[in-house]
């Protein structure tokens, strides 16, 4: 579902084409347009209303493995569904019990520095208003000095209301520093937001640090399951669109050069650049008109 969720989002914000878009994810042309005529049927309808049950259950007891969580929904929801179902959906959601586990399982250990906090936004990318979700990535540019191939980082925040970029902060290296000046820059330009805060699952996200700040602004953190690049789609959509406008093709021999070109492509991007989906407005128009119109 977030797969095709992705397509459409990535076709209709971004201009991507359908057909590298379903190579890419593994899916044929007529699947996706079937699904695009008939988002659900009614199975996932019922999986989708189960899903909802199983994360109610799982808030008020954390502790339950799925077979529990299967008579919980049989005899508190009167829904009878087999093991297998249930732990189908568990593992789809990233649901499990808070249990000890054996010695020789990966686990995260209590007192390690980083905080891996579940997929709250779970692809849904659209926002009622500016603030309330925000996704954020860190992407890799390069330029020449000679033979020499130098590398320089953008990490940026985006909201979903109005695709503006809310801030972006420019590095020689791709450190903690980076994403945390990134969202205290955020914070300080919008103090009073309290956004769902969405990222993949790097280092620099995932540091108890980070947690922290999250907490502090009163935020809820989300991230990506592991290699699914579709969970931030919004994002990897717009380092598509800034690189294939400005920096594919172009060879930069300067670092003053590649940091020019992405200022101005930002400040084009935010204040510029106009979008369908925004009423053929660009982001920070149809971010004001939101006030405007308030």
């Amino acid at each position: 579902m977030a797969a095709y969720q992705a397509i459409k989002f990535l076709h209709e914000e971004m201009d991507y084409p359908i057909k590298p878009l379903c190579e890419l994810l593994r899916i044929t042309r007529s699947a996706y347009y079937r699904w695009l005529k008939h988002p659900e049927s009614v199975r996932e309808q019922i999986n989708r209303q189960i899903t909802k049950d199983i994360r109610t259950i799982h808030e008020k007891h954390p502790d339950m493995g799925y077979r529990r969580i299967k008579d919980e929904l049989k005899r508190a929801y009167k829904i009878n569904v087999n093991d297998k179902r249930v732990l189908r959906i568990c593992r789809h959601e990233q649901i499990q019990s808070r249990i000890k586990h054996p010695a020789n399982c990966i686990t995260r250990c209590a007192y390690a520095p980083y905080y891996k906090a579940k997929n709250v936004l779970r692809g849904q990318f659209h926002a009622e208003a500016p603030n309330q979700k925000w996704v954020t990535d860190v992407s890799e540019f390069k330029y020449f000095i000679g033979s020499i191939v130098k590398k320089l980082y953008l990490s940026a925040i985006l909201d979903l209301y109005d695709h503006r970029i809310v801030t972006y902060v420019l590095s020689d290296t791709n450190d903690l520093d980076l994403v945390f000046d990134t969202f205290d820059q955020a914070v300080e330009l919008e103090p009073e937001a309290h956004p769902i805060f969405h990222s993949d699952q790097g280092f620099q996200y995932t540091h108890v640090n980070f947690f922290r700040r999250i907490v502090k602004a009163d935020m809820i953190q989300s991230m990506s399951r592991v290699g699914k690049c579709t969970d931030n789609g919004p994002m990897e959509g717009f380092w598509g669109m800034l690189k294939r406008e400005n920096y594919y093709g172009r060879k930069f021999t300067s670092r003053e050069e590649l940091v020019t070109m992405i200022t101005d492509y930002m400040k084009y991007y935010n204040t510029g650049r106009y979008q369908r989906k925004l009423q053929v407005m660009t982001p920070m128009e149809f971010h004001n008109n939101y006030y405007k119109a308030a």
